[in-house]
Formats: C-alpha cells, structure tokens, sequence
C-alpha cells in the first residue's frame, strides 16, 4: 500500500493541483457572497454550470478540426474565458434581481432567503434540461453533453513520475491569474473598498455614500465570472457538461470555501487547493469512487473542529 502511494503520490497531486484551481475559482463566489450579504449562494452552482454551456456554444461553433496550438489556442481560450465569464456574471446579477434583491429589501430572514437560493438552483437546473440545452444543442437536455477538443494533452515536462501536460499547465495559470486580478480588485480599488465597507458594516457604509444596491450587484457579478471561468476551464479540461454538472463540484466548492475560512478570498484559494489535494491522495488508498466521500468527511470535520476555516478571516477584516 505505501509502495502503490509512493509511486502515485505525484501524479495524484498534479490532479489535485487541477482539480483544486476549479475548486477556488468556484469557491470564490460562495465567500464574495456570504462576505458581504451573509448568504449561502447555493445557486452558484448553477452559474458555474451556465459558464461550462456558454463554453460548449462557443466551442461548437467553431468545431475545431483538431487541437489547436499556439496563437489560435490562446484566442480561443482567451474568447471562451470571457464569454463564459461575461454571461455568468450576468446571470449572477439577474439570479441577485429575481431571488434575493425582493427578500432583502422586505428584510426576510437568512432562512428564507437560503431556502429561495435552493429554490433557485433546481429552477434552473431544470430549466435547463427541459428548454435552454435542447434549444441550444439539439440534444435531450438531460444527456451528457460532449464538447470538442481544443488542445493536446500533450507532456509538457515531467516531475519524477508525474506528467506535466498542457491542459493542466492552462488550468492552474489561468485559475491563478484569475485569482490574482480578483484579490487585487478587492483589496487596492475603489469598488474593493466598498465591498469591504460593506462587508463589515453596512450602515456606516450607507453614511459614506456607498450605494449597498451597487455593491451587491458587482460582488454577484465579480463572483459569477469567477465561476464562468471556472466552467471554461473545466469545460476545456474535461471535455462534457450536463445540466447537473454544478451540483456536486458546487458543494465541493462550498466546502473549500469553509475549509479556507468562509467569507475570505485568499481562504477560497487556499481550501480549493487543499482539498484537491485531499480528495486525490485519499484516492489512492480507497480509489477514486470514494473522492465524494472524502470531500464531505472534510466538510463535516472542518464543521465541528474549525468552524471559521484554516485561515479564520472573514472579508470584511480585509486590508487595503
């Protein structure tokens, strides 16, 4: 068993590293969210979903004989990037208009509005398999939807026995890069400030001419392109989407984000990671049908032992 760990230890943490860059980028959502409005955004899953089919639209557009390379893989990554950034963002605005802006404003409980989020979330699962995936692939909305190759898995380099290809090269740069912008954003902009201002008192943010309805708005949209770009990597890497793909890596994200302490950016990043990591050396010794399990044994450790996460900040107590 530890010979079968040794010799797979490498590999497994490269996937990991994959697997946990999808994670954070999803998981940064859920912690912009609960940061500033105290909310468990569970349709966010559903936004990641709407970026992975806005990838699919595209990709299937252009139909790519085969891979690409070079200047043309980059174009293409860059364009499926932002389109599936851009309109999950969108949707994470209108889901804000629709199933929590009316809630907020009536001042309804965080139980009501955790319970319109759920309701949410299968509305638009749903709503995808029965009108949006026919209409747009011509397929029964409930089947896996395959999406074209785009690039190689080529070996990049190898380190010891672990193969380093392109594809996954693409997802942690890009998941990384991404991560970056949007820390930098909150933490050295204008915008930033607000949505840390409001984050820790939203009051005295009012007093200071920051518009809440503004502020609620860009940390939807902020966080809703994050998961597009999380569904257009995954998309790219796994190459199949379906109306329910959010679902499971939604509650995984979910669970990063309290493993790195809910409510902090650079918490998000660090427990997608770690629980990569986790989920895929776990792997080794169960096999890769108990990943869920381990994932959600994470949760429900993380729950009872350290409850505000590895990191233990929230959004609010930020820095400039």
């Amino acid at each position: 068993m530890l010979d079968d760990f040794l010799n797979q230890f490498l590999p497994s943490t490269v996937g990991g590293l994959v697997f946990g860059s999808i994670y954070a980028l999803i998981a940064l959502g859920y912690t912009m969210v609960y940061g500033v409005l105290r909310l468990i955004n569970f349709a966010h899953s559903e936004i990641f979903m709407i970026g992975t089919f806005t990838s699919l639209v595209v990709l299937t557009a252009i139909a790519p004989a085969s891979p690409l390379t070079g200047i043309a893989l980059v174009g293409v990554m860059v364009l499926i990037i932002v389109l599936s950034a851009a309109v999950s963002g969108g949707a994470a605005m209108l889901l804000e208009v629709v199933a929590y802006r009316p809630l907020r404003k009536k001042g309804a409980t965080r139980l009501t509005a955790l319970i319109s989020a759920i309701g949410a979330s299968l509305f638009l699962q749903e709503l995808f398999a029965l009108v949006i995936i026919p209409w747009l692939t011509g397929k029964p909305g409930r089947n896996q939807q395959p999406a074209p190759r785009i690039v190689d898995r080529d070996t990049v380099f190898t380190i010891g026995n672990a193969a380093i290809r392109t594809d996954h090269i693409i997802v942690i740069v890009a998941a990384v890069i991404m991560m970056i912008a949007l820390d930098r954003l909150v933490n050295k902009t204008k915008i930033g400030r607000g949505i840390r201002a409001t984050a820790q008192d939203p009051e005295s943010a009012v007093l200071m001419g920051v518009s809440i309805d503004n502020i609620v708005r860009t940390t939807f949209l902020l966080g809703g392109a994050m998961a597009g770009v999380a569904g257009a990597l995954y998309l790219m890497e796994f190459e199949n989407t379906d109306y329910r793909i959010g679902f499971v890596l939604g509650i995984k994200a979910f669970t990063a984000a309290v493993l790195g302490g809910i409510g902090n950016l650079r918490g998000a990043l660090l427990g997608g990671i770690v629980l990569g990591l986790i989920e895929n050396w776990g792997a080794i010794f169960l096999g890769s049908e108990w990943k869920d399990v381990i994932a959600f044994t994470v949760l429900v450790i993380v729950l009872m032992f350290r409850p505000t996460g590895i990191l233990g900040e929230s959004l609010q107590k930020a820095r400039a």
